[in-house]
């Protein structure tokens, strides 16, 4: 084991340290964290519109529609929000005017959805006028927003690398200044996405999907999709590469779109058919990547060393909102044969658990979203439409998590005291030999 973690340190450590600050996903990954707030928030009115109890869904079902106003505009349009965001942070990278570059981004991703006229369903001779379809704004266009705002960003960043500005006397404001400089970028950005979805008619949200669709449905969204990205995840921690930063950015949008459909399923009433969303792995990462609250918890009850029990005091209130850097990093997890071992060993088995629960329908799949920090299995409770079930599940997966780490924390732990034994032999020794000098 401990040849392998070296091998990975040398040969894989510097590509992923290099990927994991490319500036296009740390931008992506900013981008999209910063729409958050507002996806979690929009995803509590779903459970509010469809608690799972017959007497409250006949209560509100004459208001669902108001109830699901916040949903359509938050998780709706996600990849709005998304698009601002994501070129917000790339300008910031390029020392751009950020304000200016998310909201060129933002126009342009909502250039790609061309308006429709509308009439009312009641009166199909009353028009409503222009409307936009909200099919591509949401998690569905999530592809399309990133790659639109990458291109908007690089497009200002061109402009503003070979001046080709609008310069203002020093004496204008700069505020105004700055919303000069941005006209000839936002005119190549705007025109040259007008010009692919008005003028050809060519639907880059669609064409994208259809190109993603494999790897979102096939890829993403079967056992291999879902086991694999935990296991790059651990391999990274394991040699204390931050593996969540590069591997969650990557499927992220994935997870997402798979999330929404979730979503917008339940909301209308349907049972949500999607297993590879990221509340999946509320089920596996209990306690933070590789299920450590386990490891913090006999470390804190059952370790005779006074480190790894003082360890285990210190990381388990972290560990219950699912931070575990100080255990990770403590223990260490990192670089450490013994202890990545479980940390490997132990996702993979409640990813198999979990994906064959919610495979056969013995728990339902994840339909909201809720912060992180949320302790279990409260979190599983609350993302499955309050399915107790899903509570009894990471039950089990952390009594699983307990038996693979308890054998190898306890080698680890007599390690650790056979260390700290010969350390105190050795200063009483040097204690005794001071004390007969004098």
């Amino acid at each position: 084991m401990q040849k392998f973690l070296n091998w990975i340190e040398a040969k894989m450590m510097p590509p992923m340290v290099k990927l994991s600050q490319n500036r296009y996903l740390v931008s992506i990954r900013d981008g999209i964290i910063a729409t958050m707030p507002l996806v979690m928030l929009g995803s509590f009115f779903v459970l509010i519109a469809q608690f799972p109890i017959g007497a409250w869904t006949k209560f509100v079902a004459p208001y669902v529609a108001t109830i699901m106003l916040p949903y359509r505009i938050t998780v709706g349009l996600m990849a709005v929000y998304a698009a601002f965001g994501i070129g917000y942070q790339l300008a910031k990278h390029y020392e751009l005017d950020a304000l200016s570059s998310g909201l060129i981004s933002m126009g342009a991703f909502l250039m790609t959805t061309i308006p429709v006229l509308a009439n009312d369903a009641a009166n199909a001779k009353v028009s409503l006028g222009m409307v936009m379809p909200m099919t591509y704004l949401g998690g569905s266009g999530m592809f399309t927003a990133i790659i639109v705002a990458i291109f908007s960003t690089e497009i200002i960043h061109f402009c503003a690398k070979h001046n080709i500005t609008i310069k203002m006397p020093d004496q204008v404001p700069e505020s105004v200044s700055k919303s000069f400089a941005a006209i000839i970028p936002s005119a190549v950005v705007i025109i040259v996405v007008w010009v692919i979805s008005g003028v050809l008619h060519f639907n880059i949200n669609s064409a994208l999907m259809t190109l993603f669709k494999p790897i979102v449905d096939v890829g993403m969204n079967s056992y291999f999709g879902l086991v694999l990205p935990p296991l790059l995840i651990t391999l990274l921690w394991a040699t204390g590469i931050h593996g969540d930063s590069i591997i969650g950015n990557l499927v992220r949008p994935f997870w997402l779109i798979l999330w929404q459909q979730n979503a917008d399923a339940v909301a209308a009433g349907h049972a949500a058919a999607n297993i590879a969303t990221e509340g999946f792995y509320t089920f596996v990462w209990i306690g933070g990547s590789g299920g450590t609250l386990a490891l913090c918890l006999i470390a804190m009850l059952f370790a005779k060393s006074a480190y790894l029990k003082q360890i285990g005091k210190l990381a388990f209130i972290p560990g219950v909102f699912n931070i575990n850097e100080p255990i990770i990093f403590g223990a260490p997890v990192v670089l450490n044969p013994l202890l990545a071992i479980p940390f490997i060993v132990g996702p993979f088995i409640t990813s198999t658990i979990t994906y064959f629960a919610m495979y056969f329908d013995l728990v339902n799949k994840t339909s909201m979203l809720a912060p992180f920090t949320v302790p279990f299995p409260i979190m599983g409770y609350m993302i499955t439409q309050a399915d107790v079930r899903a509570v009894v599940l990471m039950l089990l997966n952390f009594a699983i998590y307990l038996a693979i780490y308890y054998p190898f924390t306890m080698m680890y732990d007599k390690q650790l005291l056979k260390q700290e034994r010969e350390e105190k032999a050795e200063e009483d020794a040097e204690a005794a030999g001071t004390s007969a000098t004098a």
